[in-house]
C-alpha cells in the first residue's frame, strides 16, 4: 500500500521513547537529529507514551512496548523505528492496519554478541573473575608457590561446541570456535546437509554430543522452553549451557534442578526471565550460574552502528524507499 507523506523534513518531529539504554550520554544523536526536531526521553512508562508522542511523526523505541491499544491512539505517527534487531515490542499487524511503517536494525550487534558468548564461556572454563577476586583478597600473596590457582580449568581446543541456530550470530560464533580449534556441531532448523563450517546435526544429536551448547534462535512458540527437563537430561556431564538469545528458551525450573543435580556444569546467560530481575533470584544466587545483565549487544561500537542504521532507516523512509521494513 502506498503511503502519502504529508510533511517536510524541517517540520518533522522525532521522539525517542527510551534513549538511555542505547545512548547513556557517550554517543551522539546528531545523525538522527538532522532529519527533524529530536525529543529524547530516557525512559517512558506505558501510560506516558501517547502524551510523549502526541505531535510526532516518527517514534523510535528500544524496549518500550507499542501494543495495539497504543497504536490505535496514535494520531500523527507514520513511522516506528525499533532500535534493535528484535521487534516483538511492536504490534506489527496493528501498525500495518494503520499504515504505519515499522523497521528494525538487523545485524548491528552480531560480532558483539558472538564475542560475549566466549567471554561467558571463558569465565566458565578458566574462571578469571574468581581468581582475580581471590588474589585481591591476598590469597596469592599468602601462598608459598609462584603460581596460584584453585580447582581445575580447561582448554577449549578439541571441545565440542553445539551452536543452536545458524543465523548471523551463530555463524560468527562458529568462526570464533574454529579459531580455538573446537569441534563444531550446528543445528540449523533441522537441516542436515554438508557444511564447511561444522557438522549440521539433529537437535537431539547436538544436545547429546556437545560439551558446550550456545543458543542463537528467536523466541517463538516452537522454541519456548526448547531446553526443558527432557532436553537437559540428555546433555553430557559437565556441559556448559550459554544463552545470549532469550531467557524463555530455557525452562528455569528445570534448569535450576539440573544445576542442583550436577547435570550441567554451568549456565551462562546474558538474558533473564524478568529484566531487571527480582531481588535474590535463586538462579542469580546459584554458584553454577554466570550472569551478565543483557549487555552483549551494547558494546560502544555496536551502539554506534545501531544509531547509524537508525539514521539510514529514517532517511530511506523520508525518501519513500523504506529499508529494513518488518511489516
Amino acid at each position: 500500500m502506498m503511503i502519502t507523506y504529508l510533511w517536510k523534513v524541517e517540520n518533522m518531529k522525532i521522539v525517542i521513547l527510551d534513549a538511555h539504554a542505547m545512548n547513556p550520554g557517550d554517543l551522539s544523536w546528531d545523525k538522527v537529529e538532522r532529519y527533524g526536531e529530536l525529543v529524547l526521553f530516557d525512559k517512558t512508562k506505558q501510560e506516558e507514551i501517547i502524551k510523549n508522542i502526541s505531535d510526532a511523526q516518527i517514534v523510535l523505541t528500544n524496549k518500550t512496548v507499542l501494543d495495539r491499544e497504543t497504536i490505535e491512539k496514535m494520531t500523527n505517527v507514520q513511522y516506528i523505528g525499533v532500535m534493535a534487531s528484535g521487534y516483538n515490542v511492536v504490534d506489527i499487524e496493528a501498525a500495518k492496519q494503520h499504515n504505519i511503517v515499522v523497521t528494525n536494525v538487523p545485524g548491528y550487534s552480531t560480532l558483539s554478541v558472538a564475542q560475549h558468548v566466549f567471554a561467558l564461556l571463558l569465565e566458565a572454563y578458566v574462571q578469571v573473575g574468581k581468581h582475580n577476586e581471590l588474589i585481591k583478597q591476598n590469597k596469592w600473596a599468602l601462598s608459598e608457590d609462584f603460581c596460584f590457582y584453585q580447582g581445575d580449568f580447561f582448554e577449549l581446543q578439541h571441545k565440542t561446541i553445539g551452536v543452536v541456530g545458524y543465523g548471523n550470530i551463530g555463524k560468527a560464533v562458529v568462526k570464533i570456535a574454529q579459531a580455538f580449534n573446537m569441534n563444531v556441531l550446528i543445528y540449523d532448523k533441522g537441516k542436515i546437509e554438508p557444511c564447511n563450517d561444522g557438522k549440521k546435526v539433529s537437535f537431539d544429536e547436538l544436545v547429546s554430543l556437545s560439551d558446550i551448547i550456545t543458543l542463537h534462535v528467536p523466541l517463538k512458540t516452537e522454541t519456548q522452553h526448547m531446553f526443558n527437563k527432557n532436553t537437559i537430561s540428555k546433555v553430557k556431564p559437565n556441559c556448559v549451557l550459554i544463552n545470549t538469545a532469550r531467557a524463555q528458551l530455557v525452562d528455569k525450573d528445570a534448569l535450576i534442578a539440573a544445576l542442583n543435580n550436577n547435570q550441567l556444569a554451568y549456565y551462562c546467560t546474558d538474558v533473564f526471565d524478568s529484566e531487571p530481575p527480582i531481588l535474590n533470584d535463586p538462579l542469580i544466587l546459584h554458584p553454577k550460574s554466570i550472569i551478565t545483565g543483557h549487555m552483549a549487544w551494547a558494546t560502544k561500537e555496536a551502539r554506534t552502528r545501531c544509531i547509524e542504521i537508525i539514521a539510514d532507516n529514517i532517511e530511506a523512509f523520508i525518501n519513500h524507499r523504506p529499508i529494513n521494513k518488518v511489516n
